[in-house]
């Protein structure tokens, strides 16, 4: 990434680490000079074409960057099938989930890993709920060779054991949280104990555009290389020659969406839509939908939408992905949602279920239950289409991972209730 496209891209917070209303750092005294270290050190970094050079070869030769654009035309011509004449957009999918590791996550764990050794630390940990963040980062943990802790709730634990078994197989430790929900929120509040305790000389790898500044700018600006490619890549492509006239991604802390969206955020002419966890239902604990139900709160270091009860608590969320079941969200996506330029809906657990379904049968491409919310939201935007119009999707990882607990679900589903 050249020095210009970074200055580009991070024009954004202001000085405070603020989006609008949004946004800053709300930590305990005790984190302020590491925050205050890792804020300077990006700074430096940024007029540094060194580094840039350093990640974009790891990108490149390691990653496996850039990801490839795919037409999907056997699902677009499923979709035709039922919509009217004349309608059906063509569906085109960014194809994060052939990245190293298997989803978008890579791309800012090996940029924070790279931070950590300018800093002089030896140690990263991390949060994870699907898991994927959380292979991520003990394999930029192993790549430079750092010691890694894993915080990981219990019930995610349980769904996602594959993705357990690959980061203890790279050395990291992972640790399970048996407190609150044992889900994405208590793994994280683990994790920012534990950093409370060894600033000095662990860095804590937040894996999205969450928390307190600088974090949320950092893993933007890391993801934006999803978004930069895939603009090209429209532009380049024979079946579109221009600019997408939407882009779709799913949107639980928002690291992948905000990656795809923010090089896009200039172009007026291109819609963007987040597709949040719509759960079993609209009732409080049945989703994790902070930006179509939530109010503005404080969550992890930041001023963001939040699903909190009338006391102020954070209340309890539901997802079949392990991955979006967060109560809050980035601040940034926080910002575009009231400035207007991004539109943010949600999909059911079984709407997903379908879209992962309907995707491996008509593609045969498993996708992560993360994208299967935006799979499932774009299935059915573009039968309201013009059939000369483009969806781009945002597959931001693979569904092995998923695989046991969708066949779970869907098992469970179909069992007969007991009367």
């Amino acid at each position: 990434m050249s020095t210009s496209a970074h200055s580009r891209v991070s024009a954004s917070p202001d000085h405070r680490g603020r989006f609008g209303a949004f946004g800053g750092w709300y930590v305990p005294e005790t984190l302020v000079p590491a925050l205050l270290q890792l804020r300077d050190q990006y700074v430096r970094v940024g007029d540094d074409p060194s580094f840039w050079s350093e990640l974009e070869g790891l990108l490149r030769t390691y990653v496996g960057r850039p990801t490839p654009l795919f037409r999907a035309d056997r699902l677009t011509d499923h979709l035709r099938g039922g919509a009217s004449r004349g309608s059906g957009a063509t569906i085109w999918l960014k194809r994060e989930d052939l990245a190293h590791t298997g989803a978008h996550k890579i791309n800012n764990t090996l940029g924070q890993a790279l931070l950590t050794v300018r800093m002089g630390k030896k140690r990263i940990i991390a949060e994870t709920g699907a898991g994927q963040h959380g292979v991520a980062s003990a394999t930029a943990a192993a790549h430079f060779g750092l010691e890694c802790d894993v915080y990981m709730g219990a019930e995610d634990v349980r769904r996602q054991r594959l993705n357990v078994v690959r980061m203890r197989m790279m050395g990291a430790r992972v640790v399970e949280v048996n407190s609150g929900s044992r889900t994405l929120k208590d793994a994280t509040n683990e994790a920012m104990r534990d950093w409370m305790g060894s600033v000095e000389g662990t860095h804590y790898i937040i894996g999205s555009v969450v928390g307190p500044h600088p974090f949320p700018m950092i893993v933007r600006d890391f993801q934006s290389v999803i978004g930069r490619e895939c603009r090209e890549q429209c532009l380049a492509a024979s079946g579109i020659g221009r600019l997408p006239d939407v882009v779709i991604a799913c949107v639980g802390g928002g690291s992948n969406a905000a990656g795809i969206f923010y090089p896009f955020i200039g172009d007026g002419s291109v819609r963007m839509i987040g597709v949040e966890a719509g759960g079993r239902s609209s009732r409080p604990g049945d989703h994790a939908a902070p930006l179509t139900f939530g109010s503005p709160g404080v969550l992890h270091g930041s001023l963001s939408y939040v699903l909190q009860d009338p006391e102020g608590q954070t209340a309890d969320v539901h997802s079949c992905s392990a991955g979006l079941d967060y109560p809050g969200v980035g601040p940034e996506h926080s910002y575009w949602k009231d400035s207007g330029r991004v539109s943010y809906t949600s999909a059911t657990d079984a709407q997903a279920l379908g879209a992962f379904q309907l995707l491996a049968r008509t593609e045969g491409i498993i996708p992560a239950l993360e994208s299967s919310h935006a799979i499932a939201a774009a299935a059915s935007l573009a039968c309201t289409m013009p059939a000369d119009r483009h969806v781009v999707v945002n597959l931001s990882g693979r569904g092995d991972k998923d695989v046991d607990e969708v066949v779970r679900l869907l098992d469970e589903k179909s069992t007969p209730a007991a009367h």
